[in-house]
């Protein structure tokens, strides 16, 4: 029995970067694209922040209060001003009182929600400088304030008509009203029943008060419903420009409530500075660790590895796990795939087809052949050292005829 020659080390070519890169292996950038792909990060996330930091501070449509002109959301009034704007109407929304009574004149009318946050002498100021005021919120005291009734606590009727003598109000059709009020002396009131109504208009002297639940009918989620914008119209488009104050706790004049404070309010002077050093610190450590971006090893190629190392990698392997079926396998499988190329059979050859050639090559019985390459495995090592021995001299033995078969004229 001869053994088999060592197997030729393998070599591992070289890859340089003309050649296109293996397939499952990850390129490699240049060490200048990733000292710049490392500035480009930092910058990207400095302007993150600061952009983030604009956004939290600067208030936003979405953020204002609702009934608020311009605002988008459901709550929001944004498409009455704008249907009003569409009609001719021009609506300038203001969010200090000062400015608001500078606007006013005979030719306007004031639209606001309920300004809690003005004393009732800066309320009757501002009213009174204008010549139409139309409340878009329920409120106890504008109730009071301008003189028109006062809340009614029975249910709304699911739909209702104008039923009122008011020009404006007859082609708005039925709308589905929400708060009701019941009307003081001389208050014409429409939209409701003999409970209450959801518009109370009170006229003298030239000079309208009005008041409706616009949460519950002229909000941008609403206002499509019914005649909800017709009424909007009717209410507010009568005259020619639409002075839209917003009451705010910034604008008020009282000293009996509470203003919130924004978070700027709360935090202390020292944190901005603060926050402005460890910004300034961590771009001096960026320009500073920039310089080290980069692989710290290269490894040199081309790498030589001997193809016994793995031959004695994977014995190492089957022996410390004493599964001597699993070796002789591998046995079998490389005796079956030399004897089909010794033999002149496809690399795939069947098992039997193997045996049976080999048999009848050195002139020996096709069973014993068949039961050695295509029988039960041995099951311990005893048994494993003895099979891998008539393996190899199955190979001498064929190896042995096909050089006499070979040499012979």
């Amino acid at each position: 029995m001869t053994a088999a020659p060592p197997a030729a080390p393998a070599r591992v070519p070289k890859h340089t970067d003309a050649d296109p890169a293996p397939s499952g292996t990850l390129v490699r950038i240049p060490g200048r694209l990733r000292r710049a792909l490392g500035w480009v990060l930092v910058i990207v996330l400095l302007l993150a922040v600061a952009t983030a930091g604009l956004l939290l501070s600067a208030p936003t449509a979405a953020q204002r209060d609702s009934l608020d002109p311009e605002r988008p959301g459901p709550g929001g009034m944004q498409a009455l001003a704008q249907i009003l704007r569409q009609q001719g109407v021009t609506v300038d929304v203001v969010r200090s009182r000062t400015e608001a009574a500078r606007k006013l004149d005979g030719q306007t009318t004031l639209v606001m929600s309920d300004p809690f946050p003005l004393t009732d002498a800066a309320v009757t100021e501002l009213t009174d400088a204008a010549s139409d005021v139309v409340l878009v919120s329920a409120s106890g005291r504008m109730l009071r304030l301008l003189d028109l009734g006062d809340y009614a606590f029975s249910s709304a009727p699911p739909t209702v008509s104008a039923g009122c003598d008011v020009p404006s109000f007859a082609h708005v059709g039925t709308i589905a009203p929400g708060q009701l009020f019941t009307p003081g002396a001389g208050v014409t009131a429409c939209f409701g029943d003999a409970d209450g109504a959801a518009v109370l208009i009170s006229q003298h002297d030239g000079r309208r008060r009005a008041i409706v639940d616009g949460t519950a009918l002229l909000t941008n989620d609403r206002l499509a419903e019914r005649g909800n914008a017709a009424l909007g119209l009717a209410l507010l488009g009568t005259r020619p420009h639409v002075i839209w104050y917003v009451p705010s706790f910034d604008d008020s004049d009282r000293s009996d409530i509470d203003v919130p404070k924004s978070l700027a309010d709360l935090t202390p002077g020292w944190v901005t500075p603060v926050i402005v050093l460890g910004m300034i610190t961590g771009l001096l450590a960026a320009v500073w660790r920039g310089r080290r971006f980069g692989p710290l090893v290269a490894e040199t190629l081309p790498v030589t590895v001997r193809a016994s190392e793995t031959m004695l990698g994977r014995a190492r392997l089957t022996a410390k796990a004493a599964d001597a079926a699993h070796a002789a396998e591998a046995l079998r499988g490389g005796a079956l795939a030399r004897l089909a190329a010794r033999l002149g059979l496809a690399a795939r050859a069947d098992p039997g087809a193997v045996a049976d050639a080999a048999a009848d090559r050195i002139r020996v019985d096709r069973a014993a052949c068949r039961a050695l390459l295509t029988g039960d495995l041995p099951g311990t090592d005893a048994d494993l050292v003895p099979y891998a021995r008539r393996l190899a001299e199955l190979e001498a033995a064929v190896e042995h005829a096909d050089r006499i078969e070979r040499s012979s004229p």
